[in-house]
């Protein structure tokens, strides 16, 4: 489906039924400083930025704006821009799982009721359409405690849909194999591949909506890849293989990237995390062009990055 007025492309969310843009925004670089820092570049933008950066972005036809409680002040810049044009867009926030803290029973629910309340109130709202426990683990999964909290929440009108952020396959099956989650945020990107592999056919067989991050991969996948420090030499030298790739070409990077994880049917949205508007404008410009060639596709998948550490960002040294 194509929406006429912004020329944005929109896919179904999975079983949620929600038509999202093919690009969304991703706003932790609204609330931290996030990224590889470049020197002379201002990481955090100002309020009067910040608003108009979302409400470009609803204007470039993005309908999908992606949150958390644990992105700073994102929530409440998101809240103060867009207030208005609640209407516009479908809001998904994130509510950590303190079960890694050591809290059960009572004083979880009481905790992710706290957080579910605090981020309705920032984004000033009544009601999140989805909420996805925050890096969500097999054992958060299996145990239960936080989808059984949210599924409460939700028969109490404060969300629509229950989904899980995860950082490794494993815990992104037992989400898809769990039958409560609706859908399900993953990192995917021209080096970072696995997904192909098992949780894009699960997440098919099981109508989940497929969210996707890390497209530029913490800014790797862009010319800051030249700031990574030693202790990521390997995908250094990956990302400087891709680029090589394109020396012959008349496409960028970033254009690749997302032009990359869109291929995939399986991917209802790829969310764009940044403060700059050049770059929204630029991204959302990627979903006119065309499909990959085969070739290009079969040169992508022969770079391989063995240290599947250097794939995660959580894991990589100090920036």
């Amino acid at each position: 489906m194509v929406n006429d007025a912004t020329a944005m492309k929109w896919r179904r969310l999975g079983r949620t039924g929600i038509q999202v843009s093919e690009i969304s925004l991703g706003t932790v670089e609204l609330g931290l400083e996030y990224g590889i820092p470049v020197a002379g570049e201002e990481r955090l933008p100002s309020a009067a930025a910040a608003e108009r950066l979302l409400n470009s972005a609803l204007d470039l036809g993005c309908n999908l704006i992606d949150t958390a409680r644990a992105y700073g002040t994102s929530e409440a810049i998101i809240g103060n821009a867009l207030k208005r044009r609640r209407h516009e867009y479908a809001l998904a926030t994130k509510v950590l799982h303190h079960e890694q803290v050591g809290l059960t029973g009572n004083a979880l629910r009481q905790a992710v009721e706290c957080s579910v309340g605090a981020s309705l109130r920032a984004l000033q709202t009544d009601v999140a359409d989805i909420v996805h426990i925050h890096s969500a683990t097999v054992e958060v999964i299996r145990r239960g405690e936080m989808v059984e909290i949210l599924q409460d929440l939700r028969q109490q009108g404060y969300l629509r849909f229950i989904g899980a952020t995860t950082y490794s396959d494993a815990a992104a099956v037992a989400t898809l194999e769990d039958g409560r989650f609706d859908c399900l945020q993953i990192a995917y990107n021209l080096l970072d591949r696995s997904p192909e592999e098992v949780v894009f056919p699960l997440a098919e067989q099981h109508d989940i909506g497929v969210i996707v991050r890390s497209v530029l991969l913490k800014g790797a996948l862009t010319h800051r890849y030249a700031h990574l420090p030693p202790e990521l030499s390997e995908l250094k030298t990956g990302v400087a293989a891709l680029r090589a790739v394109l020396d012959a070409m008349d496409i960028q990077l970033p254009e690749l990237a997302f032009r990359y994880v869109l291929a995939h049917p399986q991917v209802a949205t790829a969310l764009v995390g940044t403060s700059r508007l050049d770059e929204l404008e630029a991204t959302c410009g990627y979903t006119r062009q065309g499909a990959l060639l085969p070739a290009l596709r079969d040169r992508i998948q022969q770079i391989v990055i063995r240290d599947r550490d250097q794939l995660d960002p959580s894991t990589w040294p100090p920036l």
